[in-house]
């Protein structure tokens, strides 16, 4: 029993160190697959989950001067479904749904205007943003050893990727359906000491996008076409890989700690490149550095029906002049409710992000800006159903 309710507390945990990716850290990392479905008991479990950021970071100057603009960074919510089956002993396989990376920022009055004065054409971005979907299918087959157990994990993804951003000028809308990737990992447990470590590779995926420029009422003097013309458009951009090692283990009766580290390739998304019919190659500069993710934590086993756990990440900022993605660090806090066949699992977190800059230039950012210390704040919610 307290085996169980263990897992059950670290469970709750993973939900909160999903939110130091959701809370606009690790590039534009938000959800991750619950391949943690493989490690569950029993013949099988639905795992329905929901998590929302809201994160707060507006500009202190543009262009030298002190800024009055609201938060650009939009809240959002990532929605993930997970389905186990067990086949046998030593077969599982999990289908997963969820939405792995993202952003959404809507621009104020001062950075609109320092856009338009360093374009040279009049023209600034209004807001931008983009979202993917994943669907996905893990397996596991486990080896019993002389002590604990050993399973090996693979499976494929099928990820699509849709980008929008307006315009003073227009509307570019690209969209990528149907991209393939895959998975490969590796665990080793001794479940009576509630001991796991594993390691988990997603593969790159390399986006190739079309669609349509939209013109607006704004850019039909300047191109000559009427409002809602829309001319045609393509563009390419690589998300990355990454590889997670974790580790959890009983440290004293009721008692567990955990920890992980990620490593993801930002610096395979130097840019989002595009092209509309009749202006060219066109790009929107990242620049970004490979990102590091530490999470530690421990959990607790109150009673038989609800444990509770605590973690703290740090992240290391990707940006390098050419956007403002810093350094983070976030609590989280988290409690799993045994309610009827399933349980609940309820979390909060709060990350701060700290300072930073971006800088006007080519291949770097559209004009300069700061960020002093902001926050962000994350909840999320899920019912886990065993059989």
């Amino acid at each position: 029993m307290g085996t169980t309710i263990l897992k059950t507390g670290l469970a709750g945990a993973a939900a909160l160190t999903l939110m130091a990716t959701t809370a606009e850290a690790g590039g534009f990392g938000r959800g991750e697959a619950d391949t943690d479905l493989l490690y569950q008991e029993g013949s099988g479990a639905i795992h329905v989950k929901g998590v929302y950021v809201a994160p707060r970071r507006g500009y202190a100057t543009v262009d030298g001067k002190a800024s009055n603009d609201d938060s650009h960074l939009d809240n959002y919510f990532v929605p993930s479904i997970g389905v186990m089956a067990r086949m046998s002993d030593n077969l599982a396989c999990a289908g997963t749904y969820t939405q792995p990376f993202g952003a959404s920022s809507t621009y104020g009055p001062d950075a609109q205007a320092a856009d338009i004065l360093h374009s040279g054409s009049g023209n600034a971005t209004l807001e931008a943003g983009f979202r993917t979907r994943e669907y996905g299918l893990t397996c596991s087959v486990g080896l019993d050893l002389e002590k604990g157990r050993f399973s090996f994990l693979g499976g494929i993804f099928h990820q699509s990727f849709d980008y929008k951003e307006v315009s003073k000028y227009g509307t570019l809308r690209l969209a990528d359906d149907s991209e393939i990737g895959y998975r490969l990992g590796a665990a080793y447990e001794i479940p009576e000491i509630a001991l796991r470590a594993d390691i988990l590779y997603r593969s790159q995926i390399d986006h190739k996008g079309s669609g349509s420029f939209t013109i607006s009422a704004d850019g039909a003097g300047i191109f000559g076409a009427p409002e809602g013309y829309q001319l045609a458009a393509s563009g390419w951009g690589s998300l990355p890989q990454s590889v997670r090692v974790g580790l959890q283990s009983g440290i004293a009766p009721g008692w567990v700690a955990f920890g992980a580290v990620k490593w993801t390739d930002w610096s395979v998304l130097p840019a989002l490149n595009y092209t509309i019919a009749g202006l060219g190659a066109l790009e929107k500069n990242f620049n970004f550095r490979d990102g590091w993710t530490i999470t530690g934590g421990i959990g607790h086993t109150f009673t038989d029906t609800v444990s509770g756990a605590v973690s703290v990440t740090w992240d290391r900022g990707v940006g390098t002049g050419a956007d403002i993605l810093t350094d983070t660090w976030t609590l989280g806090l988290g409690t799993a409710i045994k309610s009827g066949p399933g349980e609940f699992r309820i979390g909060g977190a709060v990350t701060y992000l700290t300072s930073g800059s971006q800088v006007y230039g080519p291949s770097l950012a559209d004009y300069d800006a700061t960020v002093g210390g902001d926050f962000a704040y994350g909840a999320s919610i899920s019912y886990l159903l065993k059989f």
